[in-house]
């Protein structure tokens, strides 16, 4: 994008919205303004100066009523960077963009389909064919040549590991050098302890929740109380299995429409008098909603703490980096789990991982350890498969004693990126993935970004053989370059991008006297403290709403890659009465109708929903291509034009 940039205001404007502020530590669920004497620069005076300047800057009492009137991209990056000038300090990490995915520009698709951090780079995935030409060339059989010894090999694979979650945890097992360095790496990017974390590689972010169910002890602890504005996958499955083991599982719920947590039916909830000094169950908490992009107060732990229960993280929805703003010291949950998927845009396999605190391990039970795996790095892969040469594979096991025996009962390999549309929850794979990780590379020629004289901003962080990482040279350069750029850098480009993005749906009117808005945004609008995510839908001039099915797949047609969500667990107060009756459905499309008042099938109802996740890497061309697509439908018969075609063509909806 610098090259948009040249065509902008200075980069030496100060931002009239001051916000470089810092993003609040925490926020009561009950907060009052106590702080009557502090300067006007207060963080709270700076995020509503920068939520009113937004609205008011960003295209003022314009509406848009024809796609054709969109101003061009060149006009609205100006626009963009007069409102949002400290845009010009994250051209790094447009530069990291053109180096290490190239791929993103070159394919001309915009993806906008999941939340989360691959470990590594599309620079290193293209070296890939060339490690393996040095491996298959080398001239002693079943070893590798000095040159493809020190390549960017970027690969490992995933094996089935034997046991329960306890006993690993308890006495952990035989783990090779590699596992052991990728372990201390990710730890390391999330400040997890391990004097006081234990950690286990799981298949997906499914898995991990899974295997909490299985183990927890709601014999003793009954209760399961979760937060989610959206449903979830990896969530459904914990619950299903939770109620299995006999637990009473409850749900925050979230009011219409602004969709903000139930704050004291959720206390009500938590506190409710306890019996002995029990634990009352698990408390199952996002930091904020991968979906709507709510943020949600951290407090809600603390107080789920105070009164008894154990408490379990879903970081998996967090962006580059939000870590260093947790605070995990000070909360410290008994479980907290976090997931890798993707190389930006490319390849969906991936895995996820389960913390557990070592205080809690002993109150555990028992029970299967499906769906916990064993890292094998594919150099080895290579060696076994030089080695074997179509042979019986046994003397080769012995030879190579830092491997497993269930790891080479299930190897499997990696067979090259794929493209996908995010139809699955955080592109998991459902089965058994294979992800990537990288031996020790070569050194790469200096890049622009790689010779800034400022040390904090070096975008390649090298790990010496004989360090904390195993003896591993871990080059997880996805990792290594946002470890770089940090926290506050990528969290105020995503926040200028989504809050243009949100600002600029709004202003799209179809073109009637009623001016019935286009699009309907669910959760936060244009906030400083929302999250980098989008949960919307889009309606025709009759005020009809446009399936997201049914979008999602023109987008993908504009080479967009869009997600698709349901909405739930949502609170209807009194006069939203009749507003309830129209906005439910199952998440099948089914009709409203009277089951919608039933107790027992509330949990079925829902809004399917059209959703869109930033990642660090999005830049203003990827914002302004959706919202160019979004304003299509502004034009009447495009919509019936592309139903028509839909449905001629015969195509089937994705079942999600």
């Amino acid at each position: 994008m610098s090259s948009l940039g040249q065509n902008t205001a200075s980069h030496s404007q100060l931002c009239p919205q001051a916000c470089c502020c810092p993003t609040p530590f925490f926020n009561s669920p009950t907060s009052q303004n106590t702080s009557a004497s502090k300067p006007r620069t207060s963080s709270a005076e700076c995020r509503h100066s920068f939520a009113a300047t937004t609205a008011a800057s960003i295209f003022p009492n314009a509406q848009f009523t024809d796609h054709e009137s969109l101003p061009s991209l060149l006009e609205s990056f100006s626009e963009f960077c007069k409102v949002y000038p400290q845009y010009f300090e994250t051209e790094h990490v447009d530069q990291l963009r053109a180096k290490e995915y190239c791929h993103l520009s070159a394919s001309d698709h915009t993806c906008l389909d999941y939340i989360g951090i691959g470990l590594f780079s599309y620079y290193q995935l293209q070296n890939q064919d060339a490690a393996k030409t040095q491996v298959a060339s080398s001239s002693i059989p079943g070893t590798l040549s000095s040159t493809a010894q020190n390549s960017d090999i970027p690969f490992f694979s995933l094996s089935c590991k034997t046991g329960n979650l306890k006993t690993l945890l308890l006495h952990g097992g035989k783990e090779s050098e590699f596992e052991s360095a990728m372990k201390k790496r990710i730890m390391g990017f999330h400040n997890v302890s391990e004097n006081d974390y234990l950690m286990v590689f799981t298949a997906n972010r499914t898995a991990a929740f899974k295997l909490v169910a299985e183990s927890y002890p709601f014999q003793s602890s009954k209760k399961l109380l979760t937060v989610y504005d959206y449903e979830s996958e990896a969530v459904e499955a914990m619950i299903s299995c939770s109620e299995k083991r006999g637990a009473k599982t409850l749900s925050a719920e979230f009011s219409w429409p602004r969709l903000r947590i139930q704050s004291a039916k959720l206390r009500n909830m938590i506190v409710r008098k306890r019996k002995k000094k029990k634990k009352k169950g698990l408390f199952v908490f996002p930091l904020h909603s991968r979906v709507t992009g709510a943020r949600y107060p951290y407090l809600w732990m603390s107080i789920a703490q105070e009164n008894g229960w154990h408490v379990l993280i879903d970081a998996c929805a967090l962006g580059p980096k939000d870590m260093d703003s947790f605070g995990l010291s000070l909360f410290r949950p008994d479980f907290l789990i976090c997931s890798f998927y993707k190389i930006f845009g490319e390849n969906p396999s991936g895995f996820g991982c389960l913390f557990v605190k070592k205080s809690v391990v002993s109150k555990l039970e028992a029970s299967s350890s499906a769906g916990i795996v064993s890292l094998v790095p594919e150099r080895r892969l290579f060696q076994l498969e030089e080695d074997s040469s179509g042979t019986d594979a046994e003397p080769e096991q012995k030879s190579l004693p830092s491997l497993q025996e269930d790891e080479l009962a299930s190897l499997s390999f990696f067979s090259g990126p794929t493209q996908i549309s995010g139809k699955l929850e955080e592109g998991e794979p459902s089965e058994l993935p294979n992800t990537v990780a990288s031996a020790e590379p070569l050194a790469p020629k200096p890049s622009a970004i790689e010779e800034t004289h400022n040390p904090t901003e070096t975008l390649q962080i090298k790990r010496a053989k004989g360090s904390e990482n195993g003896g591993f040279d871990i080059d997880c350069r996805c990792l290594d370059q946002v470890d770089s750029l940090g926290l506050t850098l990528i969290t105020s480009r995503t926040r200028y991008l989504i809050n243009w993005l949100v600002n600029s749906l709004l202003k799209l009117t179809h073109p009637n006297t009623e001016g019935v808005p286009l699009v309907k945004i669910y959760g936060p609008k244009v906030r400083f403290d929302r999250g980098p995510a989008l949960a919307f839908n889009v309606f025709d001039w009759k005020g009809d709403k446009v399936e997201p099915v049914f979008i999602q797949k023109l987008a993908d047609r504009s080479n967009i890659s869009l997600g698709y969500g349901f909405l739930h667990n949502l609170w209807f107060a009194d006069k939203y009465a009749e507003e309830k009756g129209r906005v439910l459905q199952t998440k099948e499309g089914g009709s409203h109708g009277v089951k919608a008042h039933k107790k027992k099938d509330r949990h079925k109802l829902g809004i399917t929903v059209v959703t869109a996740a930033l990642g660090f890497l999005v830049n203003f061309e990827d914002i302004y291509k959706l919202w160019a697509f979004v304003a299509r439908f502004l034009d009447a018969d495009y919509v019936e034009k592309e139903r028509w075609r839909y449905t001629a063509l015969n195509q089937k909806t994705i079942e999600v």
